[in-house]
């Protein structure tokens, strides 16, 4: 993942907040094709909402940086790891 990278997240996939948690829900053509709902921690929850198609990944870590306590090689490691499952699900371009 570079830092440059800018992220978009896909309109294929529905967002809702259920009592202070993010829930994923990738859209498909009927019920029956839903395996997956994804559920974020507090830490990836910030990330998907900071993801606005502008902000460049090494933007995200910065902002990131300042709202939680993490050192920089731990937010790189911890952010490296959730954009490959963003991108593994599909959740982001």
């Amino acid at each position: 993942m570079q830092n440059k990278t800018v992220l978009k997240k896909n309109s294929d996939m529905v967002t809702r907040v259920i009592d202070d948690e993010t829930i994923l829900l990738p859209i498909y053509k009927s019920s029956d094709d839903i395996s997956c709902i994804f559920s974020l921690n507090k830490v990836a929850s910030r990330v998907w909402e900071v993801i606005d198609g502008k902000r460049t990944v090494a933007q995200i870590k910065t902002k990131l940086l300042k709202e939680f306590d993490a050192t920089p090689e731990e937010m790189n490691k911890e952010l490296q790891t959730f954009v490959k499952e963003l991108k593994e699900i599909k959740a982001v371009k």
